[in-house]
């Protein structure tokens, strides 16, 4: 996932040990205090975010999976149960059912973080879904038998709290901490980037209005638009808030899903169950689009830009114009059609591997001296065409000399050989409209070419417009 495992942690680094486990130490300490502000029912919190967020941070950061830094999260809860409460003997228990879900799904996770982060895919999502179920089985049966004793409540009962509880917590959190990061751009709110986030509150309210255990659903479809519309850690996020609100309205009664059930399961684990899975939902549609717009990126990143001289394509030259046509619509253009002169030379003394080197070069040094006034492009083989603004006709062949002497003055390395090159240019020039700006350049090219032609007919190593041949003022060797 584009993010599973994206920005780091600052503060976590493996080159600092002592800070790693300050960090650890508060992390656990917070999340600790927090689920335990949250025991509304009994005993067992409600919601219980400390082992969901310590396992992300241990998946998260490889270097962390050593036995000292668990037990340092370890002794963290021992401490605050030490100091809050009188459980004794069975603290150990308890917490070391905590550790049994932290460490369970961070050696899960981190066995396949590499193909997470190579080849993220829907697939990762599920196989969380199950890691989250498998754990929680685990924790929940520690913590039972831990448990018992506490609150009066039978082996069974508190499995069954136990196990769906962290189960419902690790698919809420999980996601939005293996995927959080900063954003790279400024948020930019408005009325209608945010009827998602607005049909998930009316969703939700039209749960507390209707209730029943169908009404925990409402909110799916709207979770999914968010899924769509936004990136997978801001959906992560969503996902997170409403499911731990419905937790929340479920056990306080506001919404009343209270049936009969005739397998006689307790509403709790069930309504917990339902939210967990319909959580996981939205997760996978935003895991796909994800990697439905990663690959679309891919495909036109080869498409616009030559793998091997690392500029524009033809037709990625083409887009650029179209999707750039305020730098290039209504302006004066200077189209420049450049060829390296007695390039198959060069491949037939030195190979292909030093004419690939050569054609790099050279782009990357047109690319150099041409700055920010245009753009260039590779037309195929060793044809390449730059599109310049500029005043008028003559700044345009003035900037074809600038191109065309610093190849000539250029030296190319090969290995311990140096090259020289000379490059042919034809250039035409014209005022461009806005409507027809694809056809005006596709003109401009054309007599670009016809003049390039006679570049090359009349000796090389020249610049030609409108049949008038500029002579060099400067001859490399070849």
């Amino acid at each position: 996932m584009r993010a599973f495992f994206s920005t780091p942690f600052r503060p976590l680094r493996e080159e600092t040990p002592l800070t790693n486990a300050v960090v650890i130490f508060i992390l656990t300490t917070l999340f600790y205090f927090l689920g335990a502000m949250m025991r509304l029912v009994e005993e067992l919190s409600l919601f219980w975010p400390l082992n969901a967020v310590m396992a992300g941070v241990f998946a998260r950061y490889a270097f962390l999976h050593r036995w000292h830094y668990y037990l340092i999260s370890y002794a963290a809860m021992l401490v605050y149960d030490a100091i809050t409460t009188n459980w004794g003997m069975a603290s150990l228990i308890i917490n070391f059912s905590n550790m049994v879900f932290i460490i369970t799904m961070a050696q899960l996770i981190g066995a396949k973080r590499r193909q997470m982060l190579k080849a993220p895919e829907p697939g990762s999502v599920l196989m969380l879904f199950g890691y989250c179920l498998l754990a929680a089985l685990l924790c929940g049966f520690v913590g039972a038998i831990g448990s018992v004793g506490i609150n009066g409540h039978g082996f069974w009962s508190l499995l069954a709290d136990w196990f769906g509880e962290q189960f419902s917590t690790g698919v809420l959190i999980l996601p939005g901490v293996l995927t959080m990061s900063w954003p790279r751009q400024p948020l930019q709110f408005s009325l209608q980037r945010g009827m998602p986030v607005v049909a998930v509150v009316v969703s939700v309210l039209a749960s507390v209005a209707i209730g029943g255990a169908g009404s925990l659903a409402f909110p799916l479809p709207a979770l999914i638009w968010c899924a769509v519309r936004y990136s997978l850690p801001f959906t992560s996020l969503i996902t997170l808030l409403t499911g731990g609100v419905e937790i929340i309205l479920v056990s306080s009664s506001v919404i009343d899903i209270s049936i009969g059930s005739p397998m006689e399961i307790p509403h709790m684990l069930s309504a917990r169950l339902g939210i967990a899975t319909m959580a996981i939902c939205p997760v996978i549609v935003s895991v796909s689009v994800e990697a439905i717009n990663r690959l679309m990126r891919q495909v036109s990143l080869r498409a616009d830009f030559d793998f091997l001289t690392r500029v524009y394509s033809r037709s990625g030259l083409y887009e650029a114009l179209n999707h750039d046509d305020k730098r290039f619509a209504d302006k004066h253009l200077s189209v420049m059609l450049l060829d390296i002169d007695y390039f198959k030379s060069v491949n037939d003394s030195y190979g292909h591997e030093c004419g690939d080197q050569v054609l790099a070069s050279f782009a990357q040094q047109i690319q150099k001296v041409l700055g920010h006034r245009g753009v260039v492009a590779r037309m195929g083989g060793e044809e390449f065409v730059v599109v310049a603004t500029t005043v008028d006709a003559q700044e345009g062949v003035q900037l074809a000399e600038t191109l065309r002497l610093s190849v000539a003055n250029h030296p190319f390395q090969w290995r311990q050989q140096t090259l020289h090159l000379t490059v042919s240019i034809g250039i035409s020039s014209g005022k461009t409209e806005a409507w027809q700006l694809t056809e005006k350049f596709n003109a401009l090219l054309a007599a670009a070419d016809e003049n390039l032609y006679r570049s090359k007919k009349q000796g090389r190593n020249r610049t030609t417009q409108n049949d008038v041949a500029v002579k060099p003022s400067v001859t490399a060797p070849v």
